[in-house]
C-alpha cells in the first residue's frame, strides 16, 4: 500500500548546482523505479542553521513530495545516508489535505470576517474595569 510522503532535505551549501539536481534526480528515479510516483519537488534555497554542521553554518533546502511503498522509503533513507552533499534528511508521512511547510491553508469560512470570541470576552472585561474605576472615583468624590 502506497503513502504520501515528504523528504526535507538539507545539502552542503558548498555542493554545485549541477550535483544538487542530481542528487535530486536519482530520488527521483529510485522512487519511479520502486513503483512510486513523484508529486513534486520545492527547492527553498540556502538558510541559516540554529547551529553549526561541519563547520558549516548554511545549508541548502529541498521539499520533496512522494508517494510510494514503505520499503522503497527504507532504501531512500538508506541512500540519503551514504550520499556525500546530503548534510541532512527527514523523512514523513505527509497529512491529506496539508499544504506543506510555508503554504498556509485557506481561512475557514466560518471564521472569515468574524471576530474571535475571546475578542469579545476581552472587550466585555475591559468595559466591566472601567466601570469598576469610574465607580471608585465617585466613592472618592462623596469622601
Amino acid at each position: 500500500m502506497q503513502h504520501d510522503y515528504e523528504i526535507l532535505l538539507m545539502l552542503d551549501p558548498e555542493l554545485p548546482e549541477a550535483r544538487q539536481d542530481e542528487i535530486v534526480a536519482r530520488i527521483r528515479e529510485l522512487i519511479e523505479n520502486g513503483g512510486g510516483t513523484w508529486v513534486g519537488h520545492d527547492p527553498w534555497g540556502r538558510r541559516k542553521l540554529a547551529y553549526e554542521i561541519d563547520k558549516k553554518t548554511d545549508g541548502i533546502y529541498h521539499l520533496l513530495q512522494f508517494d510510494a511503498e514503505p520499503e522503497t522509503l527504507d532504501e531512500l533513507t538508506r541512500i540519503l545516508k551514504i550520499t556525500d552533499g546530503v548534510m541532512r534528511h527527514l523523512a514523513t508521512r505527509r497529512i491529506k489535505g496539508g499544504h506543506g511547510p510555508g503554504r498556509p491553508g485557506p481561512e475557514p469560512v466560518e471564521s472569515v470576517g468574524r471576530e474571535p470570541e475571546y475578542a469579545a470576552a476581552n472587550i466585555r472585561s475591559q468595559d466591566q474595569a472601567d466601570e469598576q474605576v469610574q465607580t471608585d472615583e465617585q466613592v472618592e468624590e462623596e469622601e
